[in-house]
């Protein structure tokens, strides 16, 4: 069965200083044991703001790194969440799920991709 990798952006710059809400954080956590029991999700989790990541970049034969926040960006990887369903179609829709558990001052987009097996 594929698999396919829901890479969750957000704003960060207008995302709720606070983070998410006590109710979202329990309406994900329904989700999530709703999407683990039938053997959709695989792996999923949020990340840390990009203040405290580090960019590594290969050019020209170099590396360079950068430590964030990385403020040029108008949307970051928030968090990801591996899925295996039977096709793009039932990905979406438990990606459309997700999305739709978030209160209306958030702005989320999620981009489905199937991975490619070596």
């Amino acid at each position: 069965m594929p698999r396919y990798l829901s890479m969750i952006r957000i704003d960060e710059q207008n995302a709720p200083a606070e983070g998410p809400s006590p109710e979202l954080m329990e309406r994900m956590g329904e989700l999530i044991e709703e999407m683990t029991k039938a053997g959709v999700l695989l792996d999923t989790a949020g990340l840390v703001p990009t203040a405290q990541g580090t960019r590594v970049r290969w050019e020209g034969g170099e590396l360079s790194l950068t430590d964030g926040p990385f403020t040029e960006a108008k949307e970051v990887i928030g968090g990801y969440a591996m899925l295996q369903a039977k096709d793009k179609a039932e990905a979406l829709e438990w990606t459309k799920r997700f999305l739709q558990i978030h209160e209306s001052h958030w702005t989320v987009t999620c981009e489905v991709r199937e991975v490619v097996e070596p």
